[in-house]
């Protein structure tokens, strides 16, 4: 059992009668692009944690994998809830990815829902601030990417404009520049403005996903960034054979 736990799988015990008559090992495949998503993610300095319902050793080695440090494993819907609460006082901001229904507690918590919609419930995507209609889990870098570097030109547009104003009021004032002159500049400082704007409308394209990249839209995917991962059930139904986790 604990060679299967190690290597990233569920143990179900069953049993008949009491007596233990197999060993069945469930795992959720890691997908091919969640590693290159957490490196992508790290690159842009935000820290990575995985929070699961898994056992702990399932949860390390599927970690590890995806390059994951942080773990936190055993967690019900409400601790993942009250782990992100504790997490957001002491630190910037969170973003709690998640596609499931036991996500939707942390969602809510989190300063930032974002909710993987192609493979997600409508629960999560209900709850969540943001869903991302793909499968390709690289898009959650590329968003932030994107983000900040929106924000970067608008506060380059910002600085620009007020200290064209700047100058242009007080040469006004003094008669150094004359009317006509004064709204020439100012009109082709806004040309300049909006060219620099339409920059921010730009994206660049993820490459195209390898065959080490592609998981199929079936698998389930172990989220990065406060992401959540379910647990398979701790009981198998039936009178005859008990299943125990």
């Amino acid at each position: 059992m604990t060679r299967l736990q190690t290597a990233g799988a569920t143990v179900v015990v069953v049993e008949q009668d009491g007596t233990p008559i197999g060993v069945l090992a469930v795992r959720d495949e890691l997908r091919g692009e969640a590693a290159d998503t957490v490196a992508a993610l790290r690159k842009l300095g935000v820290s990575v944690a995985m929070l699961t319902g898994d056992n702990p050793r399932t949860a390390q080695a599927l970690a590890a994998a995806a390059g994951i440090t942080a773990v936190h494993a055993d967690l019900r819907p409400q601790d993942k809830a009250d782990l992100i609460g504790r997490l957001r006082r002491g630190s910037g901001g969170i973003a709690m990815v998640g596609d499931g229904i036991n996500d939707a507690p942390a969602l809510a918590t989190a300063d930032v829902g974002i909710a993987m919609g192609a493979m997600g419930t409508d629960v999560a995507i209900e709850t969540a601030d943001v869903a991302l209609m793909g499968e390709d889990l690289r898009h959650l870098p590329q968003l932030l990417g994107h983000a900040r570097r929106a924000r970067w030109i608008m506060l380059q547009n910002v600085g620009l404009s007020m200290l064209i104003i700047g100058a242009l009021i007080p040469l006004a004032a003094v008669g150094v520049l004359g009317l006509a002159t004064v709204v020439f500049i100012h009109e082709l400082a806004e040309v300049v403005v909006i060219a620099n704007a339409v920059r921010a409308a730009r994206t660049v394209a993820l490459p195209p996903a390898t065959a080490a990249t592609q998981t199929p839209a079936s698998e389930p995917a172990k989220q990065a960034v406060l992401a959540a991962a379910t647990p398979p059930p701790r009981r198998a139904r039936g009178r005859p054979v008990r299943a125990r986790c």
